[in-house]
């Protein structure tokens, strides 16, 4: 299946699903008889980094992430913008990606997206064509899945999960967890089939505002399978424990 054909079907789908919801609910979500016509829903944007962070593990060098997503449009359909990476600190870029997304609201609470996914630092930097789900769950949990195929066939998946502790209206705890999959062996990237990687951690933020929020936490890291087994023959650990301490900022 061509990236092409995959990336139409994905916008198929959307727009099939978009079209019920637009009978339903008004740009807000709320149902349309509530809701003022589609046409007068505002453009709005929203920025925010979720994740700039420092770690520091026993065994390993000091790293770093970053995980910041934003979008622009009405409550009916955005564009997305996502990008995160890794990396040593005094070392180059392990990986990055940046992924460029439609969005269209198919419930109250989620949305529908598909778009493209470019990798970039050292090693290989595949191009992906992405479809996913993003939105809040029952519960209240903030859910975003996706799934991707690279312009070498390669099919993987991912899903990431969060929720917010309030033990004051300032101090919030998150709990959080993300799970990678793949369909077969991607060799140059040193993934393994099936579920491929574990990622569980806890961060405590205090909000000095809502924009600005420091944290610290803690992160445990999994791979898994064949994934563990090829990070073992290129002389990494295949489990890592981290402290973390970093800064969530929205704009």
């Amino acid at each position: 299946m061509s990236i092409r054909t995959f990336l139409l079907a994905g916008l198929g789908m959307i727009a099939l699903a978009g079209t019920a919801t637009a009978q339903e609910y008004g740009p807000s979500g709320a149902p349309a008889s509530w809701a003022h016509p589609i046409n007068d829903s505002p453009v709005v944007r929203f920025f925010q980094v979720d994740r700039a962070e420092y770690r520091l593990s026993q065994n390993n060098k000091p790293s770093y992430i970053w995980d910041a997503q934003g979008w622009v449009g009405t409550d009916l359909n955005k564009f997305w913008v996502k990008t995160e990476g890794e990396g040593e600190v005094g070392s180059p870029l392990d990986r990055g990606e940046f992924q460029g997304l439609y969005s269209r609201m198919v419930s109250s609470f989620f949305n529908v997206q598909a778009g493209i996914r470019q990798d970039f630092g050292a090693g290989p930097s595949p191009t992906y064509a992405v479809v996913g789900l993003q939105g809040l769950a029952p519960y209240v949990f903030e859910v975003d899945s996706a799934i991707f195929l690279s312009d070498d066939g390669d099919l993987t998946a991912r899903i990431e999960a969060e929720y917010d502790i309030l033990f004051t209206q300032r101090l919030i705890g998150q709990p959080r967890m993300e799970a990678n999959f793949a369909v077969q062996d991607v060799n140059k990237l040193g993934i393994g089939s099936g579920l491929s990687t574990l990622e569980a951690g806890f961060r405590l933020r205090y909000e000095f505002r809502r924009e600005v929020a420091p944290y610290i936490g803690v992160a445990w890291e999994q791979a898994l399978g064949g994934t563990a087994d090829m990070k073992r023959l290129a002389g990494n650990k295949a489990s890592t424990t981290s402290f973390v301490a970093g800064i969530r900022l929205w704009f």
